[in-house]
């Protein structure tokens, strides 16, 4: 299968750069082709502008500033994103990613003003991410990354794709074990993918 690997965090140095390590190995040894979307590493820039925004309902003209990451996208089976929890919501990055990239024609149609999902190629989803704080801290602002991934990107897809995600809470206080088995839990997770 071909998976587009959306990958979103600055450091190269982090726990993320061995979640993102662990999981493209799973999907290796699982014979998928992996499309690493490295954001930061790529200059990825989140911000739609006042023109994009102006033609945002322009299809197709509205694919042209990320066409690219478009195509990416339109080739792509399955997602896999790898982000850390930040402010209780997903990095600027990755967002600016949906707000540029997932626009009409691409993500959705409009039909008489209604959105139609239009992922229908995406067979599989799976988030992957850290949290600072614990699970129930998150649940008490209804984990908006995580409705993120298993609600609005499988909504996407009809609510035809299998969805999965990984999350390692309380990472500020997480141990080296308790870090080490999350990516033993990440690579093995990946391989089943």
């Amino acid at each position: 299968m071909r998976v587009l690997y959306l990958y979103a965090h600055p450091l190269p140095e982090s726990f993320h750069a061995a979640i993102r390590d662990a999981a493209r190995e799973g999907l290796r040894q699982a014979g998928h082709e992996v499309d690493l979307c490295d954001l930061y590493a790529e200059g990825f820039d989140p911000v739609l502008s006042a023109a994009e925004r102006r033609g945002y309902h322009a299809v197709p003209d509205n694919r042209a500033p990320v066409e690219d990451y478009i195509r990416r996208v339109e080739r792509a089976e399955a997602f896999v994103l790898s982000f850390p929890t930040w402010s209780f919501g997903l990095p600027a990055i990755l967002k600016g990613f949906f707000d540029r990239v997932f626009v009409p024609g691409v993500s959705f149609t409009l039909q008489d003003g209604v959105a139609r999902p239009n992922f229908g190629h995406i067979r599989k989803i799976a988030g992957i991410s850290t949290y600072g704080r614990p699970w129930w801290n998150a649940l008490f602002v209804a984990d908006p990354p995580r409705m993120a991934v298993t609600r609005y990107l499988r909504a996407l897809t009809g609510w035809k794709a299998e969805v999965q995600y990984l999350a390692l809470y309380d990472m500020n206080r997480a141990t080296e074990a308790r870090c080490g088995a999350f990516l033993a839990k990440v690579q093995r997770e990946m391989t089943r993918f």
